[in-house]
């Protein structure tokens, strides 16, 4: 068995003080175990500054960290600038970061061209003990003495600057015309008045990971206890407090010149200056509106309160017992609550793409990612907001053909896999979600993905679909005419795209489709396609003693290879496999790994990968060699897996493992980039010991780590509870003995989304051994097959054993689709024919 190491826990994080509440009062600020800091290093990338949730507004300090794509990494790099648009937790290029401000006490020689304005030689260091961040706030002291703190409302930062007293500062801001990539094209503007030091201006940038270009628009404003002294613009290394204008379109061997502006304060004793930084995606005017309306008197102190009170709102559905529990277990689960809402960003208002009284939301980075468990827990914590990102997604599919399957900064980002907007919209219509939702627009749009292959698929929808109609699979190396994208990832696709369709057929049930149903689940079962029996995996040089494993396969049948190991997290080669190293037919993640990717038939893989026992043994191997990654979205489900095949003590064993040795409440505390909030969620609703089988009605029942979980629907007002009998706090007695549901004993390892709006209790005794509880077959999740009969369809795919396609045909080559007995058209086994 697998438990998790307190010893590691008590080790490697400061805070550690059990807290003692012996009235088990679930009545207490969470905001106290918030730490926006938790994965700001170590390449988590979050974005760890001053945001309200879902903000447009983020407002930190910038760093010159390989990890800076959140803006501000804590890892001792310099500090760039202070800026206020970012994304929180991708992987990639940098994202946003437009428009720093740079502070400095004073120009030397009292000269404004003392002062340095090209971003890498005006970097300077800052107190690392100085660094305080949380709900709405950010802070911390620069290496020049100057102390920066920040907050914000939903379009605008409000940025303090205070000065030292010493050496009689007058004090310079600048504002430079670039963002954290340097990706500015050629053309942008600023202008500032002579007067009030009003700056405005725009810029058009490159997003991080897709294609096309967006213009944000500013307006900053400042409030001091010293008058403007003078202001002017800056390009290059040189500034003028004659010019107030600058429009750059100029570009120095094909990088855009630098440039911006600044402004200067008379000297004084004690100066603190307010920067009032407006935002707008669609002009300037706007970004002042936006400014003047919700922060008009630059008051620091009420700006964020209400930041902060608009934080503790959102937090207010959940609470868990602190009775003996760690601290840092709690900032762990609430911290990771906090990353949920940090993005996608609610730009509704602000797109210029084109006119809608619908929502509009970005950010959506990428749901190849957050479709696994960030976007599920919305649909239980903060449902209004997922609704109105369901909006969003179907309006965007309404103006711009498709639903994204990525999108950041007004772009279209890049596919990685599926259309995986249909598991997300799936995941919402199955649970109830339905506020203002045109759920028969959701439905032909997610149809359409499923029917239509657009030409761009590399930006939208799904590329290969005449194959995948008529050979039911995506082939190695195919012949595709009618879009173009990266012609990898036929495995992959193949299994993502099994799985949209069995999203879509959940869909079509619940519009009593019965035609479309039948089709998209029959569509669903396509990964059998590419599963060879008879494949074998090595591990350095040693069979690893498992047999059967996907493998691509070409137009005409055959069948191609690719190393089980090839892109695992032991893969000797060092490929990562993502589209930037795209040699491979998975993305991210390996066969190994993607062999136990059919979420929704799990009855009918665990028997085709030789039985529960079986199974069980190839999820260990998976886990105990290190081929899978933690840190990677792919590797979450797997944890849960073994739910399926009658173990639940398992699941709790290997979740206990990971958190918190692989999640911390730390800088460096989580193991790969936080994915917009997927790996807080993981942290959250793992902790809680309910994790979603997305696109369906399923929670995987684990071991708590707390005594009590309470959650209150938003949409019912009725609060579930979770509560642990035997509760024991060094986490060595995790394994559930039996439970009860409403106080009726309760067999199966799970639940429904039900238990959390009719708000149910679930009693879990707990003991130190794994138990007979969840192992018998009708106590399972169910699955595709067990939905349509599981005894006989579970012996058919068993029959499959040893079958190779190869074999059947003689020479392999298939002719036509009819003409070989493909698994979902009509395999002939001993039971009769497979539907």
């Amino acid at each position: 068995m697998i438990f998790s190491s307190l010893a590691f826990l008590l080790a490697s994080i400061p805070v550690v003080l059990a807290v003692t509440d012996p009235a088990n009062s679930l009545d207490y600020d969470v905001l106290q175990y918030v730490d926006p800091l938790v994965g700001s290093a170590n390449g988590g990338n979050v974005f760890a500054g001053a945001s309200l949730p879902y903000g447009m507004a983020k407002a930190v300090a910038d760093t010159d960290s390989q990890s800076n794509q959140g803006g501000f990494a804590f890892d001792g790099s310099n500090i760039t600038g202070f800026s206020s648009l970012h994304d929180s937790g991708t992987g990639g290029n940098p994202s946003l970061g437009n428009f720093p401000l740079f502070p400095y006490v004073k120009c030397r020689d009292d000269d404004v061209n003392g002062c340095v304005y090209p971003k890498k030689q005006r970097k300077t260091g800052y107190l690392a003990d100085s660094v305080k961040a949380a709900p709405g706030y950010f802070g911390l002291t620069m290496s020049s003495g100057i102390k920066a703190d920040m907050t914000v409302s939903h379009h605008t930062s409000l940025f303090r600057f205070h000065f030292p007293t010493d050496n009689a500062p007058s004090p310079l801001i600048l504002l430079d015309l670039t963002d954290l990539s340097d990706s500015r094209q050629d053309n942008g503007t600023i202008s500032v008045d002579a007067s009030t030091g009003r700056m405005t201006g725009h810029a058009r940038f490159l997003p991080s990971f897709g294609s096309g270009s967006y213009i944000p628009y500013f307006c900053v404003d400042f409030q001091s206890n010293s008058a403007v002294r003078d202001n002017g613009i800056f390009v290059n290394s040189r500034a003028s407090t004659d010019v107030k204008e600058l429009k750059i379109s100029r570009s120095i061997n094909g990088y855009p010149l630098p440039g911006g502006a600044f402004v200067r304060f008379n000297a004084a004793s004690d100066i603190t200056v307010l920067a009032r930084v407006g935002l707008s995606f669609i002009s300037s005017e706007r970004a002042c509106s936006n400014a003047e309306s919700e922060i008009p008197d630059f008051d620091f102190n009420a700006t964020h309160a209400k930041a902060v009170e608009m934080w503790r709102e959102k937090l207010a559905p959940i609470r868990v017992s602190r009775s003996e529990v760690n601290s840092s277990l709690l900032t762990n689960f609430y911290s990771g609550i906090y990353r949920t809402m940090v993005n996608p960003q609610d730009y509704t208002g602000e797109n210029p793409l084109w006119n809608s009284t619908e929502p509009y939301f970005d950010s959506f980075y990428c749901l190849w990612d957050s479709f696994r468990s960030q976007l599920p827990f919305l649909t239980i914590f903060d449902p209004a907001s997922l609704a109105r990102m369901i909006r969003s997604l179907i309006d965007t599919q309404r103006h711009l053909g498709w639903l994204p399957d990525c999108r950041m900064s007004l772009c279209k980002g890049y596919t990685q896999g599926g259309s995986n907007a249909d598991i997300v919209l799936a995941d919402a219509y199955t649970k109830g979600i339905s506020d203002a939702i045109d759920w028969d627009a959701g439905y032909a749009a997610v149809q359409k993905d499923a029917e239509e292959e657009p030409y761009d698929w590399s930006n939208e929808g799904r590329g290969g679909l005449n194959s995948w109609k008529s050979l039911n699979y995506i082939p190695v190396e195919d012949f595709d005419y009618i879009g173009f994208g990266t012609m990898t990832r036929s495995i992959s696709r193949t299994l993502e795209y099994s799985y949209n369709d069995f999203a879509i057929g959940q869909m079509a049930r619940g519009f009593n489709r019965t035609d479309d149903a039948e089709k998209y689940e029959r569509n669903s079962g396509f990964w059998r396609n590419l599963f060879r029996t008879n494949q074998t995996s090595f591990n350095r040089g040693n069979d690893t003693g498992f047999k059967g494993f996907f493998q691509p396969r070409y137009l005409n049948g055959t069948w191609a290879y690719q190393d089980p190991l090839t892109c695992s997290n032991i893969d000797t080669s060092g490929r990562s496999c993502s589209l930037q190293n795209n040699a491979a037919e998975t993305f991210e993640s390996s066969i190994w790994e993607y062999q136990f990717f059919v979420p929704h038939d799990m009855a009918a893989l665990v028997p085709l990968l030789g039985g529960p026992a079986q199974f069980v043994r190839r999820l260990d191997y998976l886990h105990d060699q290190g081929i899978t990654y933690i840190g990677n979205e792919p590797a979450f489900l797997t944890v849960f897996q073994y739910h399926y095949a009658g173990r639940p003590a398992k699941s709790t064993s290997r979740v206990h493992f990971y958190i918190p040795k692989y999640f911390n409440p730390t800088p460096a505390g989580l193991p790969g980039n936080d994915d917009s909030g997927a790996m807080g969620s993981f942290v959250a609703m793992s902790m809680m010991g309910l994790f979603p089988n997305p696109g369906q009605s399923v929670y995987l029942i684990t071991a708590p780590f707390f005594e009590v979980v309470r959650i209150t629907s938003p949409l019912t007002g009725r609060t579930a509870t979770v509560r642990v009998q035997n509760f024991d706090p060094t986490y060595t007695s995790i394994f559930i003995q039996s439970a009860t549901l409403n106080g009726q004993p309760y067999s199966k390892n799970w639940v429904d989304h039900a238990f959390f709006t009719e708000g149910k209790e679930l009693v879990l005794m707990l003991g130190r051994n794994e138990s007979l509880w969840g192992t018998r077959e009708e106590d399972l999740p169910p699955s595709l097959s067990t939905r349509r009969g599981s005894t006989v369809l579970e012996r058919r795919v068993v029959d499959l054993d040893g079958w190779d396609m190869k074999e059947v045909t003689g020479n392999g080559h298939i002719g036509n689709r009819h003409s070989f007995p493909f698994v979902h058209r009509h395999l002939v086994g001993k039971e009769g024919t497979y539907p």
